[in-house]
């Protein structure tokens, strides 16, 4: 059966069926996977029940992977390969944090709108999300199409944005939070980078909004009117015509365009078990 995507979301956001990712895929099938990504930024494959083996192997076939490591403050590394993203709430031995942990505290970040790795020197293309086990209820991860908001500016707007540049850390997306504790070396890890604000996309050749929580100031602004600009263009890219919420099954993959999209998790129950990867 030959790959077909049916759009969920608004103008964006690709249900995909007639792959089988846990399996090689020739070159046109991935081909068409990335076509399918400059067309709707978020793909959705339903029932890819990975091995740890399969999901890295498919994940590689699209192109080199980032190091995953030092991107949060879990400290060891339990998942099988570097380049897994460990998104879940459970620690090493399989225990749930509890509230208190400073660790779970960090994570709590991931629910704002943010564009994965835009802390990063050279951020993420590409993330990958699948679900090994789900909680009780809530949960869901949603996407809001950036270049459709972009679209949606008024040319007053779009000419004050093309030229800037903004410094993203983690550092500025925790401190909205109110998590500002960090040691000497977590704070010259998670150091700002710059990141331009108005990036046009190689493959579709869209421009779109460069926003993320983690983007706390603009080069050459006062830093208080470079964060409420910041919020007030987030505000505005984020509203209800621009967005999709994912309802997780087990055995989802999702992945999406970090150039192109924000995402955030949703809450769900403090003492539920979570065991998302990422790659």
């Amino acid at each position: 059966m030959p790959m077909q995507i049916r759009q969920l979301g608004p103008g964006f956001v690709g249900d995909v069926s007639g792959l089988d990712l846990t399996r090689p895929l020739p070159l046109e099938d991935i081909a068409a996977i990335h076509a399918g990504m400059d067309t709707y930024a978020v793909l959705i494959f339903h029932g890819q029940n990975f091995t740890d083996e399969q999901q890295l192997a498919f994940t590689q076939s699209l192109g080199p992977l980032e190091v995953a490591i030092g991107t949060s403050l879990r400290g060891e590394h339990r998942l099988a390969s570097p380049h897994f993203a460990d998104v879940s709430n459970i620690d090493k031995d399989g225990r749930v944090f509890k509230r208190d942990d400073r660790r779970w505290q960090f994570a709590i970040g991931n629910r704002l709108w943010h564009s994965d790795s835009s802390f990063k020197p050279i951020p993420a293309k590409y993330s990958l999300l699948h679900a090994r086990a789900l909680p009780s209820r809530g949960g869901n991860t949603e996407f809001a199409d950036m270049r459709q908001a972009w679209d949606a500016f008024d040319q007053e707007t779009k000419d004050i944005c093309e030229p800037l540049i903004c410094e993203h850390s983690q550092l500025f997306s925790r401190a909205k939070l109110g998590f500002t504790e960090f040691t000497p070396e977590e704070r010259e890890r998670f150091k700002p980078v710059l990141q331009r604000l108005v990036r046009r996309h190689p493959g579709s050749g869209r421009k779109s909004i460069y926003l993320s929580s983690h983007a706390g100031k603009i080069v050459g602004w006062p830093e208080p009117e470079a964060k409420a600009f910041l919020m007030d263009l987030t505000e505005k890219a984020t509203q209800r015509e621009f967005t999709y919420s994912h309802k997780w099954q087990v055995g989802d993959l999702v992945m999406w365009d970090n150039r192109a999209t924000m995402h955030r998790a949703r809450p769900f129950p403090v003492d539920d078990s979570t065991m998302d990867q990422a790659a």
